[in-house]
Parts: C-alpha cells; structure tokens; sequence
C-alpha cells in the first residue's frame, strides 16, 4: 500500500465532497464536523457515483408521531436513488439493507490530505 497526496486541507469545503482519480479510482475526499473522510466514489445499490450527493442529516428512528432530526453532515446521499450512508460508519440509514461504502485510510501531514491505497 501507498499513501497518495490528493489536496490539502485549505481546499476542502465542509460538507462538500472534492472528487479525486488516485490509481485509477475515484475517490471522494469529505470534510465534515472535524473529520476528513476519503470514500470510494461508488454507492454499492447500483454503482451511481455516490461523491456527487450531498451531505446532509437525516430522520432518526423514533416513537410515532415523534419527528427526530439528526446526524447533520453526516450522511452521504447518493444523487441517483437517495439511499444514505452515515459517513461514520459507512453504513446505510436504510432499516433492513446491509450496505455500506467502502473508505480508504487518511493521513493528515503538513496542512495536505493523502490516501493510502
């Protein structure tokens, strides 16, 4: 494996996936609350390229006619069919779907982001 410089830290947007080709793949590079999250740019429901969603929270579980908003600019919705993926763990929302992106491990050094593919 091999770490890739893909940008920096400054050229990052929040909540604004950046979409990188390192190795052939491409890859979405995602600041948010904090964290920078590199995600291969593929929803695992049909292969859209998921990067090109917004990233937004969503409805939570909760008791009937009780309406819970949570996990701002934490969930990843691919732009095709709406499934969302929880960027913390990058599983679906979806109840009864076991699907989940896939991530590459970041590494932060001198104000610039690299992935180890």
């Amino acid at each position: 494996m091999a770490l890739h410089l893909v940008t920096t830290i400054e050229a990052l947007e929040e909540a604004k996936p950046s979409i990188h080709t390192v190795e052939g793949r491409s890859i979405g590079i995602i600041k948010s609350n904090g964290e920078i999250f590199a995600v291969r740019n593929v929803c695992p429901h049909k292969r859209a390229p998921v990067c090109q969603g917004q990233i937004r929270g969503t409805m939570l579980p909760s008791d009937p006619n009780i309406f819970v908003f949570g996990l701002e600019n934490r969930i990843l919705q691919c732009p095709w069919h709406g499934w969302e993926f929880d960027l913390g763990t990058g599983k679906t929302v979806c109840e009864g779907l076991n699907r989940q992106l896939n991530f590459y491990p970041v590494t932060l050094r001198d104000g610039s982001v690299y992935v180890e593919i």
